[in-house]
């Protein structure tokens, strides 16, 4: 049993448990739970995210001003979206225009799918008059190296004959001019940072299409168009600005759009979870705390690799303050999640009474996980 914190708060700090909870409201829950076993205890929740889908409602959470945006989705049909604004940096969500969760009926489209909404969201947060623009990526729907997000911000892409580039990755191989446009006038004086937990280059076997385009349900003949597609942009965006960011880790994240924010965006990359608990104000959050409570839908050997609980564990610890897990599965023996700096771990699963409670309750369990945690590690 890990040694039992007798004073200060508790922060409860979760992922989204994906596809069950959002992390406002694992956090809400699980703080519940804390609450009602501890009615003493002083509970703050601050949902995190490690820079994908779930980031923009981390912000929010935190205290950003939410500013509704309608731009154009994957396909390029209008979506509703949002980007979250505090003083002078603005939080921009890929997945809030270009996401696989804003695709028409859930239906893929691989080679015609596009990023031009996430540029529309970031020329609303230049507009707004930031100086600061966090970019999360994950969960996108395509695989065009961000040539739409460049297009939305003044940048034009040009076919032999003149005409305007259509959207998608299959486009791109047609490529024949790019012109920066307004693009360095837009952006002047506007810091853009990527949150970014890949290291994938923008091209070859480990690159944008091969690694995630099956996700976006591209098969292998579509695979060739979109490596086709890509090069062809990279050589053109390099002989465009002389520099070649084509084999930079992080190029081929969100379908190639990692690529597009460094060469032409002059972005720099941080691993997510790090960037979203400086922006979300950790530290802050922790000084003086006796406990952290975070999760995620399953702790498995991905937590290891810089997923939002093990950065937050990290943190935690490295303020001296314990930590314990809750998640909707426990994937991790015992030695890996204390290996992890975990105190403590709860899976959902081990509270169910019958399989598949931890999916249709959730949300009850989690409020049941905080009281477990609570009664097992907060003194009366």
């Amino acid at each position: 049993m890990p040694a039992t914190p007798t004073q200060g708060h508790v922060v409860v700090a979760p992922d989204k448990f994906k596809g069950t909870l959002e992390g406002a409201e694992v956090a809400a829950r699980i703080a519940a739970g804390i609450r009602r076993a501890r009615p003493g205890v002083e509970v703050r929740e601050l949902p995190v995210a490690d820079g994908g889908e779930g980031t923009l409602a981390a912000a929010l959470a935190a205290g950003f001003s939410r500013v509704a945006v309608k731009v154009s989705g994957p396909t390029g049909l209008p979506v509703d979206a949002a980007i979250a604004v505090r003083g002078e940096t603005a939080v921009v969500e890929l997945a809030q225009a270009s996401g696989l969760s804003q695709l028409p009926g859930g239906r893929t489209a691989p080679l015609a799918a596009g990023s031009f909404g996430v540029g529309q969201l970031i020329a609303k947060a230049v507009g707004l008059g930031v100086r600061r623009v966090v970019l999360g990526l994950g969960g996108s729907a395509c695989t065009d190296g961000g040539a739409g997000m460049v297009q939305a911000l003044g940048v034009g892409l040009y076919d032999a004959e003149g005409a305007e580039l259509a959207p998608g990755g299959a486009a791109l191989r047609r490529l024949h001019r790019l012109d920066p446009g307004v693009l360095a006038d837009l952006l002047a004086g506007v810091e853009v940072v990527v949150a970014c937990d890949v290291d994938n280059p923008l091209l070859g076997p480990r690159g944008a299409a091969a690694v995630y385009g099956p996700q976006k349900g591209a098969d292998e003949a579509d695979l060739v168009v979109l490596e086709a597609g890509l090069t062809r942009w990279a050589d053109l965006v390099q002989q465009a600005t002389g520099r070649d960011a084509r084999r930079a880790p992080g190029a081929g994240a969100a379908g190639g759009v990692g690529f597009a924010a460094l060469a032409l965006l002059g972005a720099t990359m941080r691993p997510g979870i790090e960037l979203l608990l400086e922006l979300l104000g950790f530290d802050e959050a922790v000084r003086g705390a006796r406990l952290v409570v975070t999760g995620e839908g399953c702790l498995d050997a991905q937590t290891l690799h810089g997923k939002a609980p093990a950065g937050v564990a990290a943190a935690a610890t490295g303020a001296g303050v314990p930590v314990a897990a809750v998640a909707g599965r426990l994937e991790l023996s015992e030695r890996e999640w204390r290996g992890a700096g975990f105190a403590a771990a709860y899976a959902l699963t081990d509270l169910a009474e019958q399989p598949g409670d931890s999916l249709t309750r959730a949300a009850e369990l989690a409020e049941l996980a905080g009281e477990r945690l609570a009664q097992d590690l907060l003194a009366r």
